[in-house]
């Protein structure tokens, strides 16, 4: 393996010292390149920005000072290393404050100058580490995305990854995930950007339309076919057509969109000559595509052609730590919107928001934050303005739910009232069960009564779901 080259700018303007700074850099993984004067300095900086600067503070023409300055104010990156012979505390700590990453003191010994270098690369390369991760493995915000958590950090990968290729992409999640931002981010980080995105919703438009609405019609096709007409394929020529609720699409249509993809070509309705576009296919659902394939709803050939890159957006009660974050970025917008002064939520108030299972998910929590904006005012939202959902996450009341359950709280209540302290031990083991047994049928009581969904019970049993689900398999092993 080549072995990899720092570029190094020596900027001194005796010749003795310069070449003597080269020596001592001579076997190591540098290239040193070497200038005189300040502008020389400055003009190769601009021609080719270095990965490290040795810069002495005592030039003919500007003081090295006032060029540390000016380099880090236009926000140059490159660790700067002073040297001078004019060595002092004050100077120092003068040309840190400056933004210099180390300070060599005139003379100083190869090894000295050797590992002043290697530390300041290493630095460089871990704040550009650090950075990297902040931008591409940290992000709190993607394209209209909000949320910082593991699995929209795999999201959003999966977006760059896809949008770099001209494969079709297959976006699923439930409604109200952001299926159609997806799309957006896609296109927009594609080499289509600057061609259309054209999208059609499969379920709101009615089947004898539909292919229409995709192929487009010529004069006289149908009754009220007035003029020619051009349809989203054609519109979409050079860009993305984004085909929303695919799974809904008539099954007739699903052989000619079949066709289309394989070909690039389609003919009107009502014509008779094909027309060839080049488009890029995105397209999403929230059924299971493969649940539809079974069924006989959706063509598997069609299902194989456009899964090409899955991408699957995880629904909100999985990614519970988002919630705050797209919940206050929502308050201060629509809060802005409104000329409200909402800035936060109280801790009571995030609670509620944290424990709710957003069914609607990003969608419902939309509606939610701007319903309390229209309707309330203040610093912060308090639970009282969470009815409803207050309500939607709050335990159940005794007496709620099924006639099993209002009877076992009527007996428990009886057995507490009619509870007297005794000695008699076999009395005591009829009246006193334990613990573990107690535990196991109100968790499996929680559980059916939830019809089977834990992460639900978890909420109302006010503990994780993932201890639910341990303790079910310890049980059930």
């Amino acid at each position: 393996m080549p072995q990899e080259f720092h570029d190094i700018l020596l900027v001194e303007d005796t010749p003795a010292l310069a070449r003597t700074y080269q020596g001592f850099l001579r076997d190591g993984p540098y290239v040193v390149r070497h200038v005189e004067t300040g502008e020389a300095a400055l003009a190769a900086i601009k021609a080719e920005a270095p990965e490290a600067i040795l810069l002495d503070l005592k030039l003919p023409d500007m003081d090295g000072m006032e060029i540390l300055t000016r380099l880090r104010a236009e926000g140059l990156g490159s660790p700067i290393i002073i040297i001078t012979a004019h060595g002092s505390m004050n100077t120092a700590i003068e040309a840190m404050r400056a933004g210099a990453s180390d300070f060599l003191v005139k003379p100083f010994s190869a090894e000295r100058l050797k590992v002043t270098l290697e530390n300041a690369l290493e630095k460089q390369q871990l704040i550009q580490t650090v950075e990297t991760y902040r931008e591409k493995i940290d992000r709190h915000e993607f394209h209209g995305f909000i949320g910082s958590s593991l699995a929209m950090q795999a999201v959003y990968r999966s977006i760059e990854s896809a949008a770099t290729s001209n494969a079709t992409v297959f976006i699923t999640g439930e409604s109200g995930t952001g299926k159609e931002l997806c799309a957006q981010a896609v296109h927009r980080l594609s080499r289509r950007r600057s061609g259309p995105l054209v999208p059609i919703n499969c379920a709101a438009i009615p089947r004898d339309l539909m292919e229409s609405e995709i192929f487009g019609h010529v004069k006289g096709a149908f009754t009220g076919a007035f003029a020619e007409r051009e349809g989203a394929a054609g519109q979409a020529d050079g860009g993305t057509l984004f085909l929303d609720e695919i799974c809904e699409m008539d099954p007739i249509l699903q052989s000619k969109l079949l066709r289309f993809i394989q070909t690039g070509s389609f003919i009107k309705v009502g014509g008779s000559r094909a027309e060839q576009v080049d488009v890029r296919f995105v397209c999403a659902t929230n059924r299971d595509p493969l649940v539809e394939i079974r069924d006989r709803r959706f063509r598997e050939d069609l299902y194989y052609r456009l899964h090409v890159i899955p991408i699957h957006l995880p629904p909100l009660r999985e990614r519970v730590d988002d919630v705050m974050e797209i919940a206050c970025s929502l308050l201060r917008d629509y809060a802005d919107q409104e000329g409200k002064t909402f800035r936060d939520f109280a801790p009571e108030a995030e609670a509620v928001l944290r424990q709710h299972s957003w069914p609607g998910n990003v969608r419902q929590l939309q509606n939610t934050i701007r319903n309390i904006v229209v309707l309330h005012d203040g610093s912060a939202v308090t639970p009282e303005m969470l009815p409803e959902i207050r309500q939607e996450t709050a335990t159940p009341s005794p007496g709620e739910g099924t006639a099993a359950a209002r009877e076992a709280h009527l007996a428990g209540s009886k057995a507490k009232r009619e509870a007297r302290p005794t000695n008699d031990l076999r009395e005591l083991a009829k009246l006193i069960r334990p613990l573990e047994e107690v535990e196991r049928e109100a968790v499996e009581h929680a559980v059916e009564l939830c019809g089977g969904d834990v992460r639900k019970s978890a909420v109302f049993l006010g503990v994780a779901a993932a201890t639910i689900y341990r303790k079910l398999k310890a049980w059930r092993d």
